[in-house]
This record gives structure tokens, C-alpha cells and sequence, in this order.
């Protein structure tokens, strides 16, 4: 049983050690230029089609949520009458 516990410390202290194994191309100059670039687009549209997805998807929501909100409100002001 130690044994297992010391297998799990070293696997656990391999796995959040701060020494990087892959080295990852540094893309920063190209997406400050993507984004500082005048072409009209608002910034939040410029990341491409995920953030046009997303944006539509969060607009939809907000309508919808809104209209439900308010129907939820016009339904409580007007409670059904009693027989």
C-alpha cells in the first residue's frame, strides 16, 4: 500500500510540475493583428465563426429570455378568476 501512495505522489507531482514538455509556437503577434485590424468588424465578431455562433446564440437568448420574462409578468398581473 505505501508503495501505491508513493507511485501516486511522483505521478502527481510530474503531472503539475511548472516544466512545460511541449513547446507551443507563440501566436500573439498574429491574433494583436487580427484584432487591431480596421476592417469594420466589431472586435467580438473578429474571432470567426465561434464567435458569431456564440454571439447569435447569447442574442436568442437574451430575447427569448426577455419575452418570457415578460409574458411571466403579464400572466402574474392578470391572475385567472375564480368561479
Amino acid at each position: 500500500m505505501l508503495w501505491n501512495l508513493l507511485g501516486f505522489h511522483q505521478i502527481a507531482q510530474r503531472t503539475i510540475s511548472t516544466a512545460s514538455r511541449r513547446h507551443f509556437e507563440n501566436k500573439v503577434p498574429e491574433k494583436q493583428k487580427l484584432f487591431q485590424e480596421d476592417n469594420g468588424i466589431p472586435v467580438h465578431l473578429k474571432g470567426g465563426v465561434a464567435d458569431a455562433l456564440l454571439y447569435r446564440a447569447t442574442m436568442v437568448l437574451t430575447v427569448g429570455g426577455t419575452a418570457y420574462a415578460i409574458y411571466q409578468l403579464a400572466m402574474a398581473s392578470f391572475p385567472k378568476k375564480q368561479d
